[in-house]
Order: structure tokens, then C-alpha cells, then sequence
């Protein structure tokens, strides 16, 4: 079996698109013959980051990762994340000749600019930096490729998502909340850049439901009494949350996919959210959502959807397909040629480092 390490600085105790889908990924990897080898922050000391303290930042010398690396020497590596361990881990692949593949998994420059006076191009000037360097950028969807192609982004590859369809589905647990319907709800972190305000101004009949934890949930407490906020839950609580519900609202602009729209329509709601980035690609005409500007017009006219519709769209995917697009696009790396820094002439994508050559990163899926 070969050896795959994931680096992230995004991992528990947080809970969030990022570290579902490195969960799931991790999951399905050794289906394929890959062992699966997280550096996350576990077991380095940690600081809160400024302006979001539930995100801890690592704090370590990158000589103490690259030691970590040297004992478990992958077969590739890929880097989910920009942050403290991203950039330990690509200065190692660079200064080992290792090839190494990224993700883009967060708005970044938007999220930091909607905290503090920091202009979006600069932010983007140092993604660009860190993901040009790899072998591959994966990125979730054909909106999200398309916008980084035009800020200068190389080597931009699809890397989709999936969804537990045996854990999200319809009739799980329909009086979970006990709430006057229609139940309109949101999952997902509660923090400024969600634009959650958005849903909770909407003038809608029944009740509103949140479902997550962040830097905004005390503000919106205050200003919303009127809504049933209910912090984060997981597993097969969340699933019977998401089966008692009639419509699921997306209210940011901002995101890059949207895990949680996928589970929402694999229990059977329909999607309200605005015509952008991660909406358009994950419900876009699929007649599983109402995509408008006008979100309450959206959550109204959302209620005529039926649930077998939205199961159905989501039942288009797959963890299984997901992480087999993701080795697909690993074994493309490792088998296409490179120029070589000195001379610009073609060269094995394997890299330049000669202490082993890279096994093969692929296997067979065993199993149906």
C-alpha cells in the first residue's frame, strides 16, 4: 500500500468543510490500496488566530516538521491548506526535489479583507505563490478554476466532493425540531463572511433554524431572538436535523463548494441561495434549488421542490468518485514531464530527489 501524507492546518477540534472532506478523503483512500498519513496541528503547540480564536495556528519550528516528514517519507504529499503547516511542508517538498499537489478550499483573500484593511489582490498575490510552486492546485469546481485561471493560477485541477448518502437522507427523524413550519435552516460556521444576517432578515413564514458555532453566534443570538440557534451538532444528530427541516438556506457569497448544500438535498431539502460561486455549481439548473438575488424569494419559492428531486441530484455524488478523481489527479502529476529549474528541459514529474523513487500512489479499488 502506498503512502499518502495529507497536510492541514484545518483539523479537529474544528468543524468545517475543509476537515469533512479530508475526514471522507481519508476514509475512502485505503478502498484504493493508499494509506492516508494526516500532519495536522495535533501534537504541536497552538495559538488562537487573530480576529477568529477558535481557528489554532501551529507553532513549530520547521526543521521539527521536516524531521516528521523525513520518518514518514510519502509517496506524495498534498497540502489542503495556507497555513503555518502548508508552508513548513512546501518548503520541505521544495527543498527535497519532492512533488507535491495543494487544494483550494477557502476564499481566503475575501474572509481576511472582510476582517481587516487588507487588500484582496495582495492576499492573492501570496496564494498564487504558494500553489503555483506545486505540481497541481485542486480546486472544487469549474466557477472556482475559471476565477483563479484569471489571477494567475497554474496547473488548476478538478477535485469534486461527495456526500454520506446512507447518513443524510430523507425521514430520518422529521419531528426533530418541533418547530412551526415551514423550517427554514442553515448549517455551517457562523461567522461574518457566511453572510448569515442575510437569511436571518428574511421576512419568512414558520421558523429559522441555525446549526453551527463561530465569532458571530453571540451577536446573532442578541439580534434575532426569534430564531432557534442550536450550535454545532454532528453525525446522526445533525442528519435528523436536516430531515426535519423544509428548506435549506445558503446565504453565502463567498464559498468555494458547499458540502453541507450536497447533504442537505441527500435528505431531501431544497437549496435557497444566491446565483454565485459553489450555488451555481452545486445546485446551478439541477431543479433540486432556487437560485435568485432575492433570497427570501428564493426560500419561498424553494418549498415547491419536491424531496425525491433533491435526492436524486445528490445521489450524483459520490465520496468513491470524489476520491478517485483526487488520485487521478495525483497519478497526472507523477506522469507528467516537468522542466527542470536549471536547464527548462523536461523531466520525470517524480521529482529530483534520489533517495527512493516514488512508488506508484494508486491502487486498485477493492471492494463492489
Amino acid at each position: 500500500m502506498s503512502r499518502l501524507l495529507i497536510a492541514s492546518d484545518a483539523w479537529h477540534p474544528q468543524i468545517n468543510g475543509v476537515v469533512r472532506t479530508l475526514e471522507r478523503l481519508a476514509r475512502h483512500l485505503p478502498e484504493f490500496g493508499v494509506e492516508p498519513v494526516m500532519l495536522t496541528p495535533d501534537g504541536f503547540a497552538t495559538v488562537p488566530c487573530p480576529t477568529y480564536p477558535e481557528i489554532r495556528l501551529t507553532v513549530a519550528w520547521p526543521g521539527s516538521i521536516g524531521r516528521r516528514l523525513d520518518a514518514i517519507d510519502p509517496d506524495h504529499v498534498h497540502i489542503a491548506t495556507e497555513g503555518p503547516i502548508g508552508f513548513a511542508v512546501r518548503r520541505w517538498c521544495l527543498r527535497k526535489g519532492r512533488l507535491f499537489t495543494t487544494s483550494y478550499h477557502t476564499r481566503f483573500p475575501e474572509y481576511l479583507a472582510a476582517r481587516l484593511p487588507i487588500p484582496v489582490g495582495w492576499s492573492y498575490a501570496m496564494l498564487r505563490h504558494f500553489h503555483n510552486a506545486g505540481a497541481g492546485c485542486m480546486v472544487s469546481t469549474r466557477s472556482i478554476e475559471l476565477e483563479l485561471q484569471e489571477r494567475g493560477f497554474r496547473n488548476l485541477m478538478r477535485w469534486s466532493r461527495g456526500v454520506d448518502a446512507d447518513l443524510f437522507r430523507p425521514g430520518r427523524n422529521p419531528d426533530a425540531l418541533g418547530l412551526p413550519r415551514p423550517i427554514y435552516l442553515y448549517v455551517g460556521r457562523v461567522a461574518v463572511e457566511k453572510n448569515i444576517g442575510a437569511f436571518l432578515d428574511c421576512a419568512l413564514p414558520g421558523s429559522k433554524v441555525v446549526v453551527g458555532d463561530g465569532p458571530e453566534l453571540e451577536a446573532l443570538r442578541r439580534a434575532h431572538p426569534e430564531v432557534t440557534f442550536l450550535g454545532t451538532r454532528v453525525g446522526s444528530e445533525l442528519a435528523d436535523i436536516y430531515s426535519a427541516a423544509d428548506c435549506f438556506v445558503f446565504p453565502s457569497r463567498t464559498d468555494t463548494f458547499g458540502v453541507v448544500m450536497l447533504e442537505a438535498m441527500a435528505s431531501g431539502l431544497p437549496v435557497a441561495a444566491y446565483p454565485v460561486a459553489g450555488p451555481r455549481d452545486v445546485v446551478g439548473n439541477s431543479g433540486a434549488g432556487v437560485l435568485d438575488n432575492d433570497l427570501q424569494a428564493a426560500a419561498l419559492a424553494a418549498l415547491s421542490i419536491s424531496r425525491e428531486r433533491c435526492r436524486e441530484v445528490a445521489l450524483q455524488n459520490s465520496w468513491q468518485s470524489a476520491t478517485r478523481q483526487f488520485l487521478d489527479n495525483v497519478t497526472a502529476v507523477h506522469r507528467a514531464p516537468r522542466p527542470t529549474r536549471s536547464t527548462g528541459r523536461a523531466q520525470s514529474r517524480t521529482g529530483t530527489q534520489t533517495s527512493h523513487p516514488p512508488r506508484p500512489v494508486t491502487g486498485s479499488k477493492s471492494g463492489p
